[in-house]
């Protein structure tokens, strides 16, 4: 190959063979590049024993259709993408040799800067395809890490996000970290005469991490209090969850009417937002839109978003929104399953969840058939296109019924006179049946325990044995 090596900010020479070389992974910006033109490779690799068991497994296609949006979510032109069988993962590149060899080929006829590898690459394997290609790879963690940074708006998110790709980049540190002192405005740190850069670099790593997660513990403690404030209004909470690109910004928009930001592209969502929403009972909710999950999402970053993804650990309703048109619907179930697993709610996913399988409209007759005759046996399913707002209704009415199943149905009898007891069974509950015979009101309400359990503490002696 003869195309010359993309040097390091600041025209340095290129990294010692003992040093990860050229930028900080996980930090791509198509602009430091000429043309930004990409290559996606997926590795087919083989199964190891550490799948789901029952996870399906996913079609290697929709795999590298699902990189090339990755790619193309954070502006770089994807120029070429292809799935690579790799059938024994080499420890020093990955590929094997050939593949390497014709990969770089490639790179070089298409002008190729970054190069996109669907799956986990250790520092040396990044370094060595680095130095064989003459152009930035980045992995898959790398690359869900650039688009959460590019995507998060809100302070907490952005915290969260640099939290997750310091995490990341700690074990990848390189020979220099100016440019991450340029981005911040410089820490001041000086090291000693004697104190190498690298020490220097995992310094400043650590220091900012502590410095971070002492800001997050703040916004735990603030979203507690909201959270609190919450329960003394007592809203219940309904939590969409779901692949990215499932549909559920476009849902939670056309449920409440509200304008969130709603793209066809991955990772559209980030931070949460949260809208009140009456149901056609008349019951009020809080609807929550949270970031959505993908496959081999990494655990740091997981971690990392717990503050926000706390919305969805004490939420009254978890709603699993599908895309049910994708190829890889029911692979994406059990990705997001296993997400959820790993926040604490194995017991929630072990009871089954309520889905929504959206994206109706972009089933062809037959296959809008066959699942509509799935919808009419599943027990906690409902079907909509967000899109067209065909089987939104449906939906409205579904939640109301999810709400129920958890609630507890409590017949009491109460003077008409004792306003105070009905006006708050009417604004904590759901009244199913109101009879009034002369100066007694007998209702059936149905309440949450929580609420039930306050109501029968204020006024235990009005309900019917």
């Amino acid at each position: 190959m003869t195309r010359e090596p993309n040097q390091p900010e600041g025209g340095s020479s290129p990294a010692d063979p003992g040093e990860a070389g050229g930028d900080a992974p996980g930090r791509v910006d198509p602009r430091n590049y000429s043309s930004g033109r990409a290559l996606v490779v997926h590795p087919d690799l083989p199964q190891n024993g550490q799948a789901t068991a029952g996870a399906a497994r996913r079609h290697a296609d929709a795999r590298l259709e699902e990189a090339k949006g990755l790619a193309a979510a954070i502006d770089l032109r994807v120029a070429g993408a292809e799935v690579v069988r790799v059938d024994r993962p080499q420890p020093a590149t990955l590929f094997g040799r050939g593949a390497v060899e014709r990969l770089g080929e490639t790179v070089l006829a298409k002008a190729i800067d970054v190069v996109v590898v669907d799956a986990a690459v250790s520092p040396v394997q990044q370094r060595n395809l680095e130095r064989a290609w003459n152009a930035k790879v980045i992995d898959r963690t790398g690359l869900i890490l650039e688009i959460f940074g590019a995507r998060a708006r809100t302070k907490e998110g952005q915290l969260q996000v640099e939290l997750a790709s310091l995490n990341y980049q700690r074990s990848r540190l390189v020979r220099s970290w100016t440019h991450l002192e340029r981005q911040r405005g410089g820490y001041g740190f000086l090291g000693g005469p004697g104190e190498s850069q690298l020490e220097i670099d995992r310094r400043i790593i650590t220091d900012r991490i502590a410095s971070i997660k002492r800001d997050l513990a703040q916004v735990r403690r603030t979203r507690e209090l909201h959270r609190k404030a919450r329960q003394r209004v007592p809203y219940p909470v309904i939590a969409l969850v779901g692949y990215t690109n499932a549909g559920k910004s476009t849902l939670f928009n056309k449920l409440t009417r509200s304008e969130a930001f709603a793209h066809d592209m991955l990772f559209a969502t980030l931070d949460p937002n949260m809208r009140g929403l009456k149901l056609p009972s008349g019951q009020e909710v809080i609807l929550s839109d949270t970031v959505g999950f993908i496959s081999d999402l990494p655990t740091h970053l997981v971690a990392a978003f717990r503050a926000t993804l706390e919305e969805v650990l004490e939420a009254d309703l978890v709603l699993h929104v599908r895309d049910i048109s994708h190829p890889d619907s029911e692979a994406q179930k059990h990705d997001v399953e296993n997400v959820l697993r790993e926040l604490g709610m194995e017991r929630t996913v072990e009871r089954g969840l309520a889905e929504v399988w959206n994206k109706l409209d972009l089933l062809d007759d037959k296959r809008h058939q066959f699942v509509s005759a799935q919808l009419a046996r599943a027990e906690r399913a409902v079907g909509c296109s967000a899109l067209t707002g065909e089987g939104v209704e449906g939906v409205l009415h579904f939640i109301d019924g999810e709400l129920a199943r958890a609630r507890d149905l409590l017949e009491v009898d109460i003077d008409l006179t004792d306003g105070a007891a009905l006006s708050w069974l009417y604004d904590h509950g759901q009244v199913l049946e109101r009879r009034d015979e002369g100066h007694v009101a007998h209702l059936k309400v149905s309440l949450d325990p929580a609420d039930r359990a306050r109501f029968q503490r204020r006024y235990g002696d009005m309900a019917a044995q």
